[in-house]
C-alpha cells in the first residue's frame, strides 16, 4: 500500500485498514505507546556509535601517514587557487588531474574560509567519512535483511575477518587500515558505494529507501528522480575514487540482476537513466575527464603488492564462503553470490591483464562473504549443527584477526600487555616546512619525507605518485634526475644543471647522504638525523 505521509497505518482485524488522526499522536505517547521520541535504539545504533567514537579516538592518536601527505597537498593546491589548481606535489599545472574531486573541492573551499591546513582537514574528514560508511553499511545491510544483530554482525567481520598479515591500504575496511586511512577520499566512496547499493537494491526490489514506502509520483515522476539521483550518487562515487567506482558498478550489476523483476519498457529505462545520469556528472566536472581506474600508468606497480599478497591479506574473510554457499544453493541469483562474483571477475581481469590498480577491488570483494556470514549468523534461533559450527569458525576467526593483525589500531601502547603491532607512525616535517616557502622545490632522498613534505605546500622535483596531469614517462625521467643529483660521482655543474632545470632550491637529505658543497645546512632533526640545506645561488 503506498504510504501518502499523513498518518500511520493500523489493522484492525486483518480485514480493515484507518488512518490514525493526526492529534492522536500525543495521546498515544501519554499512554505509554512507541512514537520516535520513545522508540528503544537498535542494536546497530548503539555499538555503531561506540565504535565510531573508538576508531576517530583511535585515528586521531595515530599520526597522518602514507597518502595522507597527498590528499592533504591537494587541498592546499585548492587553498591557493580554487579554479585552477597546480598539480598536486610538483611545480606543474594540475589541468585533468583527478585528485580535484568533489571531495577535496569542497575541503578547499572550506580551507580557504576557515583557514585551516590541508593536513587538519584530513585529520577532520577522518570522523565525517566514517559516520558515512558506517550508516551506509546499516543501510545495505537492512535492505537484505530486517533482523536487528545482521548489521553489528557485518561491522564486527568487516573490520576483524581480513588475514594474518597487515596490510593499510585504501579501500581494505580492516581496523588497522581504517586507522590510518580514514580521512582518505577513498573512506568517503565506500560509504558512498554501500548508500548507492542499498538504493540500488530497494529500487530493484520495487521499494524505496524506508521499508514499506514506496517513491509515488505523477506519472512516475517520483521514480524518475530516484533513478536520475541514483545516477548522481554513481557519478559523485566515479568522480572520487576510481577504483572504488568500478566495485560500485559490478555491485549495482549484481543487486540489479538479483531482484529486478520484469524487464519492460519503463523498467530499462529508468535503469539506462541511472547509467546515463552518473555519466553525464562524471563528464560534466569541470576539473578533469572520466580517469581510467589506475591514475596512471604508475599505479601498477604499486599495486601488484595486493594481488602478491592477497592469500595472507585476505583468507581470513574466506570464512564467509559457506555462507554464500547456502545462499547460492536457495537461490543462483542471490545478490551476494552474484556480488562476489562480479568483484572477483574484476580482480581476474586486473591479474590476468597486467592492470594491477584494479586490485583494489579485493577490499570490497571480500564485503560479500562476510555480510553473508554475518546475515546467516543474525537468523533467529533454533540454530541448526551446520549454524553452530559455523558460528564458532567465524568467532574463532574475529579472535586470530584481531589478535594477529588489528588490535593494535584500538589498543594504546600504554594500555597494551602484549605488545600487539602498532599502526604506522611516520615522523612528522613541520620542522623542515616552517624553512621551505609555500611552492618551492625541494629535492630529497627519502620516501616519507617526499610523501609527507607536498602536504605542507612543498612542491617535489619528483613526484611520488602517478598522475595524469604528469606523463608518467616524464614523472620516471625526474626521478632518473633525482637519482643522477645524488649520485656521489655527479660533478657540481651536473647537480647544478638539474636543480636549474626543475627549480630545485633545497635539500633535505638522510643521515647516510653527504651535503653537496653548493648547499648551506638550514635545519636538521636530531631523532631521523635528516638535514635540510638551502642551495646557494
Amino acid at each position: 500500500m503506498p504510504y501518502s505521509g499523513s498518518g500511520s497505518v493500523s489493522l484492525d482485524g486483518g480485514a480493515r485498514a484507518r488512518r490514525r488522526p493526526r492529534g492522536a499522536l500525543g495521546a498515544t505517547a501519554l499512554r505509554g505507546g512507541r512514537t520516535w521520541l520513545t522508540r528503544r535504539p537498535s542494536p546497530y545504533v548503539v555499538l555503531g556509535g561506540l565504535f565510531w567514537v573508538v576508531l576517530t579516538l583511535a585515528y586521531w592518536r595515530v599520526s597522518p601517514c602514507c597518502d595522507s601527505g597527498r590528499y592533504a597537498a591537494v587541498i592546499e593546491r585548492l587553498r591557493w587557487d580554487l579554479w585552477h589548481p597546480a598539480h598536486p606535489t610538483a611545480d606543474l599545472p594540475g589541468a585533468g588531474s583527478p585528485a580535484y574531486s568533489p571531495y577535496a573541492v569542497v575541503q578547499g573551499v572550506v580551507a580557504r574560509l576557515t583557514g585551516l591546513s590541508g593536513w587538519a582537514l584530513v585529520e577532520l574528514a577522518g570522523p565525517l567519512n566514517l559516520l558515512v560508511l558506517l550508516t551506509g553499511v546499516g543501510r545495505f545491510v537492512r535492505v537484505l535483511t530486517p533482523r536487528p544483530w545482521a548489521p553489528v554482525l557485518a561491522l564486527l567481520f568487516m573490520t576483524l575477518l581480513w588475514g594474518t598479515e597487515r596490510i593499510v591500504w585504501s579501500g581494505h575496511l580492516g581496523l588497522m587500515s581504517m586507522t590510518t586511512t580514514l580521512g582518505h577520499p577513498s573512506t568517503f566512496a565506500i560509504g558512498l558505494t554501500f548508500w548507492a547499493w542499498a538504493w540500488t537494491g530497494a529500487r530493484a526490489r520495487g521499494g524505496g529507501l524506508s521499508r514499506g514506502v514506496r517513491y509515488v509520483g505523477p506519472s512516475g515522476l517520483g521514480s524518475a528522480w530516484a533513478y536520475a539521483g541514483l545516477g548522481a550518487l554513481y557519478g559523485l562515487i566515479v568522480l572520487t575514487h576510481q577504483v572504488t567506482a568500478v566495485a560500485a558498478a559490478a555491485g549495482a550489476v549484481a543487486l540489479v540482476a538479483a531482484w529486478q523483476r520484469g524487464w519492460w519498457g519503463p523498467v530499462v529505462g529508468r535503469w539506462a537513466l541511472t547509467g546515463a545520469v552518473a555519466l553525464a556528472v562524471a563528464v560534466a566536472w569541470p576539473y578533469h575527464g572520466v580517469p581510467a581506474p589506475a591514475g596512471g600508468a604508475g599505479g601498477d606497480g604499486t599495486h601488484r603488492l595486493l594481488y602478491t599478497g592477497m592469500v595472507g591479506h585476505l583468507w581470513l574473510a574466506l570464512l564467509g564462503l559457506p555462507a554464500l554457499w547456502a545462499r547460492a544453493r536457495r537461490s543462483p541469483r542471490d545478490p551476494l553470490v552474484l556480488m562476489f562474483g562480479a568483484q572477483c571477475l574484476v580482480a581476474a581481469y586486473g591479474w590476468v591483464g597486467g592492470h594491477y590498480a584494479y586490485g583494489g577491488v579485493l577490499g570490497l570483494a571480500a564485503v560479500p562473504a562476510q555480510v553473508a556470514l554475518a546475515v546467516e549468523l543474525a537468523a533467529p534461533r533454533p540454530w541448526g549443527r551446520g549454524r553452530r559450527v559455523l558460528g564458532a569458525v567465524a568467532a574463532a576467526g574475529v579472535c586470530v584477526g584481531f589478535l594477529t593483525v588489528q588490535a593494535g589500531a584500538v589498543v594504546p601502547r600504554s594500555l597494551d600487555p602484549v605488545g600487539f603491532e602498532q599502526p604506522p607512525r611516520p615522523p612528522a616535517y613541520a620542522w623542515a616546512a616552517r624553512h621551505v616557502g609555500a611552492g618551492e622545490v625541494l629535492l630529497t632522498d627519502g620516501y616519507v619525507a617526499e610523501r609527507a613534505l607536498p602536504g605542507y605546500g612543498v612542491n617535489m622535483a619528483a613526484p611520488p605518485w602517478p598522475d595524469p596531469a604528469l606523463d608518467e614517462a616524464a614523472r620516471r625521467r625526474r626521478y632518473a634526475d633525482v637519482g643522477a643529483y645524488l649520485d656521489p660521482a655527479a660533478t657540481r655543474a651536473e647537480r647544478t644543471e638539474i636543480a636549474r632545470r626543475y627549480g630545485v632550491r633545497w635539500l633535505l637529505l638522510t643521515r647516510w647522504r653527504a651535503v653537496p658543497e653548493e648547499a648551506v645546512v638550514v635545519d636538521w632533526n636530531p631523532r631521523s638525523g635528516e638535514v635540510l640545506a638551502r642551495i646557494a645561488p
